[in-house]
């Protein structure tokens, strides 16, 4: 395999998770998670169900995806070190991509040992799927990165770039507690189902609600202060930015726009199946966006910055301090 070959594999692998992704989106909004019983890795105790229900279909299949998602992974982990050379960027993302593959595989293994699926309402149910939700993207990250890697985008360095650094993580941090947080919104949208906009807004406001309902009224708030942090740093970032991290801060701020207005109509329509799924793989989207915006705008070949910062980046951005 050669390098370009690999590099398309990359961003292929990338495409076939973020299609699980959405279909584990499916399975939660239409309360599947149960389809196979509190079996694991089989399916109500078969490797292959027979007669199986709607529930089941949409479990089993979604586990089946999983399992070939799985083997990509282990493909592109071979393919790494295999075409490129020991100390290659592509092969540090490709090995820390296996390692979430398995925490990813890890955590749904335990939502279905531990019953925590269908009408399941606890608050463990609440924090694995923050957690599901965080790991995922990291999932994402380091496929992302490996591509990117694997394409002749540059090693990142953090040392030394002045204030990108913290400036980009704590964008990225704040996506990463929006996405948490919307996992659980969107538990609550399950399991508790709002008749009409009035009717979940008297609910969330209620303090005898469940608290997966008023969660729900704190999505919004987090989604617009995390969404002030990227947009500040795209802002930022844009300043005499390379083409190449310009482009990709420009489609972060796209996307940007684009999933607030989907959030908005999420709630809008009171989240129904297909928009939920939207919702989530315009997120998805958002996040490789800023992930690959901040590791161009972070290369490894800038020029340091001094303490005193005498030394701009090579992206032309001015010096800290």
């Amino acid at each position: 395999m050669t390098a370009r070959g690999f590099t398309r594999y990359a961003w292929g692998v990338l495409a076939a998770n973020l299609a699980v992704i959405a279909w584990g989106a499916v399975v939660r909004a239409t309360g599947s998670g149960a389809g196979c019983g509190s079996h694991w890795p089989t399916c109500n105790g078969q490797v292959v169900p027979r007669a199986p229900s709607v529930a089941t279909l949409i479990e089993f299949s979604h586990r089946a995806t999983s399992g070939v998602a799985l083997l990509l992974v282990v493909g592109l982990v071979i393919g790494a070190f295999r075409v490129f050379e020991r100390g290659h960027p592509a092969r540090s993302a490709a090995g820390l991509t296996m390692a979430l593959m398995v925490g990813e595989a890890a955590i749904g293994a335990g939502l279905v040992l531990f019953e925590l699926v269908a009408d399941n309402a606890s608050m463990a149910r609440a924090l694995f799927m923050g957690t599901h939700l965080g790991n995922t993207f990291l999932l994402l990250a380091a496929l992302a990165l490996t591509a990117w890697f694997a394409g002749g985008g540059e090693g990142v360095r953090l040392r030394r770039q002045g204030r990108l650094p913290a400036l980009f993580g704590l964008a990225l941090a704040g996506l990463l507690v929006v996405g948490a947080s919307g996992a659980v919104a969107a538990l609550g949208d399950t399991l508790f189902p709002a008749g009409s906009l009035r009717e979940g807004l008297w609910q969330e406001l209620s303090p005898t609600s469940h608290l997966l309902i008023r969660l729900r009224l704190y999505h919004p708030l987090v989604a617009l202060a995390g969404g002030v942090l990227v947009f500040v740093a795209a802002v930022l970032a844009r300043e005499g930015a390379s083409p190449a991290a310009g482009r990709w801060w420009r489609r972060t701020q796209v996307l940007l726009f684009v999933e607030v207005a989907a959030g908005g109509v999420n709630v809008l329509l009171l989240a129904p199946v297909w928009m939920q799924v939207v919702h989530l793989l315009l997120a998805d989207l958002l996040w490789i966006s800023l992930v690959l915006a901040a590791a161009a705008s972070l290369p490894a070949s800038a020029p340091a910055i001094s303490k005193r910062g005498l030394k701009a980046p090579a992206t032309g951005l001015r010096p800290a301090g």
